[in-house]
């Protein structure tokens, strides 16, 4: 224990510099990010529809201020876990939209080289360490980086996004424990979209304000409005700081999405009139309002950063239509991290071993007593 209290301390030597979050260009890069992720989510739905991305497509409709405000407050350094909704995060992250919209497409140019797909995006360099498609299959996985950081008294820190939904699972209640006894440099972050799948939070938590579940590990926690970037971004940069002096964190988002659990989701579960108010609760809208009201936005500047934004998602359908597919020969590229004996690389239906040949002369025939008389 001794060990990885120090090793907290050293992480606090070394606090990485923020811009002001109330700086101009800080608010306005904000808004460019959101309108990015909101277009090129709209166009991955639409390639869906068009059967040019298969699988399954969840997407951060209506997330953006939460996604914009929690990558803005991570340092390049940090890693990020998350679960099947990524594509904003991994935008956040600065990788390039073509690639990502080129792994949605299954091409070999995706950051996943084609083959994970939409809830698979991975990219080291970026340290974007998944995308997973099991429900809190990312919890125990980014505890565990969490502790080699530990081992390694290193700067970084893990933030771990999840849904709401994932707060029911046991592996989430272990990694909390494990983290607060271990002072594991990361913070969980609880997107409450107040849905999971179809089923309210309401009737699947016995106590519904996500973020108090980290008293039962004398964890530090906060709830902030998903909708407002700037508050995301600073109870991150608080998270995260908590994390990096030894104290892990436990962050709740209210963020509401404004489609179904998936593209194909037609969301029958939702009201009229709630469907109605999530449209009147667009988080871009409203801080296209708030930054128009501080003299930050104009209608001109509106329609700039759309066109822009426009224009990278039509750049990004471009180039992943013209990625070719992975070869099929690639397929076990990347069963395992390093080769491991008696790995098979047969390819589904091929048999295990050749089958032994028929021999070539015919059996002796035998000849069989009958009626119970003696050969």
């Amino acid at each position: 224990m001794a060990t990885r209290t120090s090793a907290a301390k050293r992480r606090t030597e070394t606090p990485s510099p923020h811009p002001e979050t109330r700086d101009t260009d800080a608010l306005l890069g904000f808004y460019r990010q959101m309108v990015l992720i909101r277009r090129f989510e709209e166009r991955a739905a639409r390639a869906y529809t068009q059967a040019e991305i298969g699988g399954y497509c969840h997407l951060n409709l209506g997330e953006e201020a939460t996604v914009t405000g929690l990558m803005s407050a991570m340092d390049p350094s940090d890693y990020l876990f998350t679960n099947y909704r990524e594509h904003g995060y991994a935008i956040g992250r600065d990788i390039a939209p073509g690639r990502i919209m080129a792994e949605l497409y299954g091409r070999r140019d995706g950051v996943s080289r084609g083959w994970g797909g939409s809830m698979h995006l991975f990219d080291l360099e970026a340290r974007l360490l998944g995308g997973y498609g099991i429900v809190g299959g990312q919890v125990p996985l980014a505890t565990g980086a969490a502790l080699a950081i530990d081992y390694r008294s290193g700067p970084e820190a893990v933030v771990c996004v999840m849904g709401d939904g994932t707060t029911n699972i046991g592996a989430f209640h272990e990694s909390l424990n494990i983290a607060s006894l271990w002072n594991l440099p990361i913070v969980y972050v609880v997107v409450n979209n107040g849905l999971g799948m179809g089923t309210t939070v309401e009737k699947a938590a016995g106590e519904p304000e996500l973020y108090k579940r980290a008293a039962s590990y004398r964890m530090p926690s906060a709830r902030v409005d998903g909708n407002d970037p700037v508050a995301v971004r600073e109870a991150a940069l608080a998270a995260l700081a908590s994390a990096r002096s030894g104290r892990p964190f436990l962050l709740e988002t209210v963020s509401e999405r404004l489609k179904g659990h998936s593209v194909v989701d037609p969301a029958k579960y939702r009201t009229r009139d709630e469907a109605e108010a999530l449209k009147a609760a667009d988080p871009i809208a409203a801080f296209a309002v708030r930054l128009a009201a501080d003299g930050l936005l104009t209608d001109e500047l509106i329609a700039e950063v759309d066109a822009d934004a426009m224009r990278v998602v039509a750049d990004a359908v471009a180039f992943a239509e013209a990625s070719p597919h992975p070869s099929v020969d690639t397929l076990f590229d990347y069963t395992y991290a390093t080769p491991v004996p008696n790995d098979s690389r047969r390819l589904p239906g091929e048999p295990l071993f050749a089958p032994a040949p028929f021999p070539s002369a015919s059996f002796p025939s035998a000849s069989f007593p009958s009626n119970g008389a003696s050969a």
